[in-house]
Order: structure tokens, then sequence, then C-alpha cells
């Protein structure tokens, strides 16, 4: 799951990406307003984590900017302002969900989950697709109530075709959700997890769509 940071400050830019870089995201980071909408134009980011005192552009004139060009990506706001009235505009511009500086890293991890589950149409935080479960919080996969081990990789794309069985994803679109701007993508990386997840799995719960991509099927 791919997510852009929009945060100036050195210090809490540096902890929050490593923080959900830990918690398996790829996060790419930005420290401007205008970085940001350039960003953002490229469509890959699942969720955004914005705080609004920001140079060239600010947080809230960013945000109005998403909403009226009808960008639909979900918006966690993180901010040191916390009186109710900077809390109103900000949701009154768009956000999803505001949270005051200092948080904890738990708890932003936890309010990440709750809006991408939110944006999938889920109300279960545990992904469940007939005999395979998948818990986003825990990392915790299981088939027919066994451990299945994964690497954070294989997890993230799991993840990412479990959101919409029968949907398939290219091999671009996998790439852009599991690598951020300073990764190195190897040419066959994407076909490497793939091989993995079935072989841990079984064959019949990843297939290739000719000249499409990759999915898992839709239950009968």
């Amino acid at each position: 799951m791919r997510l852009l940071l929009v945060e100036d400050d050195p210090m809490i830019g540096a902890s929050v990406q490593n923080g959900l870089r830990q918690e398996g995201y790829t996060v790419d980071w930005v420290r401007d307003g205008s970085a940001a909408e350039l960003a953002l134009a490229n469509g890959v980011y699942a969720l955004v984590l914005l705080d609004l005192g920001l140079p060239r552009k600010t947080g809230l004139e960013l945000l109005a900017g998403m909403r009226r060009k009808g960008l639909d990506v979900p918006v966690l706001v993180i901010t040191a302002r916390d009186s109710v009235v900077d809390r109103v505009k900000g949701l009154d511009a768009g956000a999803d969900d505001y949270l005051v500086k200092p948080f904890d890293l738990d708890e932003l991890s936890a309010r990440v989950r709750a809006l991408l589950r939110r944006k999938s149409g889920r109300a279960s935080p545990v992904i469940e697709h007939g005999a395979l479960s998948l818990n986003p919080a825990t990392h915790e996969v299981t088939l027919k109530g066994v451990p299945v081990a994964l690497s954070g990789r294989e997890f993230a794309l799991l993840h990412a075709l479990l959101e919409k069985p029968g949907v398939p994803l290219s091999r671009t679109q996998i790439e852009e959700r599991l690598y951020g701007w300073d990764e190195e993508i190897e040419s066959n990386a994407v076909e490497v997890y793939i091989h993995s997840l079935r072989r841990k799995l079984g064959t019949e719960w990843i297939r290739n769509v000719r000249g499409v991509g990759y999915l898992v099927p839709r239950r009968p």
C-alpha cells in the first residue's frame, strides 16, 4: 500500500515515514504543498498524510484543490493545530480524519488502517476470502486456519490483490504499490513474489490474466 506523507518538519517526517514503513507501507515523503500537488498527479496513492502548516502551499489549500479536482483519496490531517475551529476547517475542507501532534505511531497506524478499510468498503478489520484470511493490523495470514509466513512485500502484494477479488492488477500497478521513489525495482521482482505466494498458498489463489496482470479469483 503506497502512501504520500506531506510534512515539512524533518524529525517528524522521518519518524512517521520509518514507522509506517515498518508497518509494511510504501511511503513517499514531500516537504511542501506544491511538491505534494505534483506527486498526487500520478494517482498512485491510497492515502495522504497531510500537515497543515506547509511552505509554498498550505495544507488546507492543497486539500481544497484536491477535492475540487475530484480526487477522492483519503486524507488524514496530522498537525499541531488543536483548536476546535482548526479541526472543523480541516474536516470541512475535505479531510477524512484529523490527528493532533504529538501522537503515538500506533494510533496513527490504526487510523490509517481504518481509513483504508473504509475506502475499500469493508467493515471488518480482517479480510476474509474463502479459506484465506489476512489481518492488516497484525500482518498475519492464515489458510484454512493455518498460519502462512510471508515477507513484507509478499504480504503487501497479497493485500493489494485481495482488495478487489476478480479485478486484475498489472505489473506496473503492482510495482507502484510496492515501491517508493527511492527504491530500486528488480526487473522480475513481481514475478518472483507471485511465484513465492503461489508456492506458499497454492496455485489456485493467484491467476495470471494473459496480457493484463494478476488477480485473486472471486469466490463462487
